[in-house]
């Protein structure tokens, strides 16, 4: 067997019922050899069975690591710095969660191809298709930042309101070998990521949907945050790790992104704010460039819910009781 070129670095936590399609999306890839690194947070259902299953038939490729307690409840938010990267052999590094998985068999060698070609390149990243738990596809079914192809902007980078597909980044080993402590402190990894890997070099961004991402899984982000009674106490916690965040991340860059920084935290404050049920910030002019980012229809209901709570409460009553119906 050849040595791995790429390692793909996956944290399973209770993904049975999606892991096998991760990895055999994984073993599907063409033409790049691979390894693929996989840490198993003490599942509680069949996940690590299946890992040892897929482990037992690919043993040169599939290395898993087994927790026998969770690590993430210890307080280890980025298992991947931690148990992932540091057993990484490969000249760069591919990420998908055991939830998520690709769709294109040739799009490690499409990014490794492109990574060899630009030498200040650090990591790229693709568009993604977003699938409900049922396997359907969403409404928006493209998580699509941007609609070119292209290296990214230091802006774009730090002050963004858009979200990279974690499934779509490919970055080099070295950028994961030396990541400074705000990226183990700060909760979220894909940010501080994407973050350090602005320091280091850039980001390009292929306008290709090569991955699917799905949302609404028990126990995600997407779906925790659709708990009402945690929504608060969640989403203060994110900006109070954001600020802490990028102000270290300035500090590391001497303060050379001062005003993309501040964007981008007045930007999560606002969206904060939205989530906390806070109205009034909706028609501040100093948030008209954030409302104006929104989706259309989201932002008008917006608008409603501020100028006219009744109405908006009217026409929130009408659609739940059409949708039973």
């Amino acid at each position: 067997m050849k040595d791995p070129i790429v390692s793909i670095c996956t944290l399973s936590y209770n993904h049975e019922p999606y892991l096998r399609q991760a990895l055999d999306s994984f073993l599907s890839q063409r033409d790049v050899p691979f390894e693929v690194i996989i840490h198993d947070d003490a599942s509680t259902d069949g996940s690590a069975d299946i890992i040892r299953e897929y482990e037992a038939k690919y043993p040169d490729v599939i290395k898993p690591l087994y927790q026998k307690e969770n690590q993430y409840s210890k307080g280890i938010h980025n298992p991947s710095g931690v148990f992932n990267f540091p057993r990484a052999t490969g000249r760069y590094i591919a990420f998908c969660e055991g939830d998520d998985y690709w769709t294109d068999p040739y799009k490690l060698k499409k990014q490794v191809e492109y990574m060899d070609s630009d030498p200040d390149c650090v990591m790229c990243c693709h568009s993604a298709k977003v699938e409900d738990v049922s396997g359907n596809y969403k409404s928006y079914d493209l998580i699509r930042p941007w609609t070119e192809s292209k290296v990214l902007s230091p802006r774009e980078v730090i002050s963004h309101n858009v979200i990279i597909p974690s499934a779509s980044m490919l970055f080099s080993r070295e950028l994961a070998a030396n990541l400074p402590q705000w990226y183990y402190d700060c909760p979220v990894g894909d940010a501080p990521l994407h973050l350090y890997a602005q320091l280091c070099g850039h980001i390009y961004y292929a306008d290709v949907p090569m991955s699917v991402y799905r949302t609404g899984r028990p126990g995600s982000w997407t779906h925790s945050m659709d708990n009402m009674d945690e929504k608060v106490k969640k989403w203060e916690k994110y900006y109070d790790d954001m600020v802490k965040l990028y102000t270290a991340f300035n500090e590391d860059a001497g303060g050379k992104y001062t005003d993309e920084v501040n964007e981008a935290l007045r930007r999560i404050r606002f969206h904060t704010d939205v989530n906390e049920g806070k109205d009034e910030v909706v028609l501040r002019k100093e948030n008209a460039q954030f409302l104006s980012e929104m989706p259309e229809k989201e932002a008008k209901l917006l608008k409603l819910r501020a100028r006219m709570p009744g109405a908006y409460d009217l026409l929130r009553r009408i659609y739940k009781k059409s949708s039973r119906s």
